[in-house]
């Protein structure tokens, strides 16, 4: 996993909400005192939290030659706890935000030339790719599926976003046109995807003989978690710095039972997408439940998150 800036902690202000599309809402968040911001690199989030009981992980889709705001695109969820509702109905250009980021686990690496799918509201992060790439003269390939937010805020320098259009879908939410796109790209360039879990599902399922890291995706919503036969076991957390051990009852996550043990670790969506509480592993073997690692980091073992992680070993040494 890549990470890229530095994390701040800030105070936004709503300069400009812009309806994008239906359900949708960009917010430009400038500093109170005119101050530039923290930069940042395409496929970069930052936390929003909101008056209500809400934060969310919402990745940049503006231009990252612009220290001077950030942007960023919200869906309005009624599932959202509140969050995303308030929003679109109670926030309002002149309100503050606490904003803490950016950060990056979906970064746009060097390459001649890629591939973008995105769906809906996943092209969000791709819009700050797609400034980038065309900026450094690389090719592009996009595809959208359904109705994403409008691509007026390209700069112009990006040039027009090909839109082929809706795909037609071969079972629930499983469109045809990813699987056209993978076959006919084969590896040959990098695959930046995100969207909602059907597309990811489906390019994910015609890329596995990909080579490694050559599909990157970046996803809203976790995958799917199946309980483990016989049920959770509990395990014991050696917090290396602090020097406290934790218990951590079969009933609890690591991140709550860290907490509750005065242990202070970064957290945003408690769910394995966001990276925010990323911890390095020092001793013992993860049981990695996120979606956000690849293959070749949970091969190796030597980070997790532990808002959703366990272990395969009776303990952790974690660097806490």
């Amino acid at each position: 996993m890549t990470q890229t800036a530095a994390e701040h902690r800030l105070e936004l202000m709503v300069k400009q909400m812009t309806w994008e599309s239906d359900g949708v809402l960009s917010l430009a968040l400038v500093d109170p005192d005119g101050k530039q911001l923290p930069e940042w690199t395409p496929g970069a989030h930052i936390d929003l939290t909101c008056a209500t009981p809400w934060s969310a992980s919402t990745p940049l889709c503006g231009d990252p030659a612009d220290p001077s705001r950030y942007r960023v695109a919200v869906l309005r969820e009624q599932a959202a706890l509140g969050g995303s509702e308030f929003v679109h109905e109670g926030l309002r250009p002149g309100h503050r935000l606490q904003v803490v980021g950016p950060r990056n686990n979906f970064e746009l690496l060097p390459a001649r030339r890629y591939v973008f799918i995105a769906g809906g509201i996943g092209i969000t992060p791709i819009l700050a790719m797609v400034c980038r790439g065309r900026g450094r003269g690389r090719g592009l390939a996009a595809l959208l599926r359904r109705a994403p937010p409008r691509v007026d805020g390209l700069p112009r320098r990006a040039g027009p976003l090909r839109r082929p259009g809706a795909c037609p879908a071969r079972g629930r939410d499983r469109p045809a046109g990813p699987r056209r796109r993978a076959a006919r790209v084969r590896g040959r360039a990098p695959c930046y995807c995100c969207g909602p879990e059907g597309l990811l599902a489906a390019v994910e399922e015609h890329t596995e003989s990909w080579p490694a890291d050559t599909l990157q995706v970046e996803r809203f919503k976790a995958k799917a978690r199946l309980e483990p036969e016989g049920g959770e076991r509990p395990l014991e957390v050696i917090c290396h710095r602090s020097g406290a051990t934790v218990p951590v009852p079969s009933d609890c996550s690591m991140l709550d039972a860290l907490e509750a043990a005065g242990i202070s670790v970064a957290s945003s969506c408690r769910d394995g997408i966001c990276g925010t509480c990323e911890t390095r592993v020092l001793e013992g073997v993860p049981d990695h439940r996120d979606s956000l690692l690849s293959a070749a980091e949970r091969a190796a073992g030597k980070t997790m998150m532990v808002c959703v992680s366990r272990a395969k070993s009776e303990r952790l040494v974690l660097d806490l």
